[in-house]
């Protein structure tokens, strides 16, 4: 009876230690599952994490490059605009210089213009005024006859009778003159005393006195 009681207690303990390689076995199984699972969730979760920065970094190359080009394309419109302008300034300012230059060249002709007309002028009245003093000369002294009764300023009147002389439009005298030298024009009785004086002129002499008279 001890000798069953031993047995069955060595027994007992044979497979109690039996069992406790077993459980040891399938603890050290378990925890390699477990370290393994582990090990491919954090490899898994790296992998993710490598490709979410992989794909975040191609994104802002994609949103820089984008960007870049839009700076690249508002700077050529820009430039395109700047140069349109610069073509619109320099086309304004070589109308404004041509017009300018225009003007320039009209108020020179116009000034030239007048500097002849002026200058022809001159030579117009110089050669008046040399002519003149001939003529002045001539009737000067055809007035010589005159002065005794009319002044020598032309404004006496001959015999307290006759009109003042001096002044009187050239035309006038000269047509007066004529008519007391051919005898039709007889003024308070002086008629013959006139033509007498006036006979002898030439109608050169005749006129030439009339400016002269006028001119006094």
């Amino acid at each position: 009876m001890k000798k069953i009681t031993v047995l069955s207690l060595v027994a007992a303990a044979v497979l109690f230690t039996a069992c406790g390689e077993d459980a040891k076995k399938a603890a050290a199984e378990a925890t390699a599952k477990a370290t393994e699972t582990v090990k491919d969730t954090a490899a898994g979760a790296v992998d993710a994490a490598k490709e979410a920065t992989a794909n975040a970094v191609e994104a802002t190359k994609a949103k820089a490059s984008e960007a870049a080009e839009a700076v690249k394309e508002e700077a050529a419109k820009a430039v395109d605009t700047a140069a349109a302008k610069a073509t619109e300034v320099k086309e304004a300012a070589a109308q404004k210089a041509a017009d300018a230059a225009q003007a320039l060249k009209e108020r020179a002709a116009a000034t030239t213009e007048a500097a002849k007309e002026k200058a022809a002028a001159a030579v117009d009245s110089t050669k008046e005024a040399a002519a003149a003093p001939a003529a002045n000369e001539a009737g000067k002294a055809a007035y010589a006859k005159c002065a005794g009764c009319h002044g020598k300023d032309g404004k006496t009147k001959a015999l307290g009778k006759s009109e003042v002389i001096a002044g009187q439009p050239a035309a006038d005298l000269e047509t007066k003159i004529a008519e007391y030298k051919a005898g039709t024009r007889n003024v308070a009785g002086m008629g013959m005393l006139m033509k007498g004086q006036v006979s002898g002129l030439s109608d050169a002499d005749v006129k030439a006195v009339a400016e002269y008279i006028s001119g006094l």
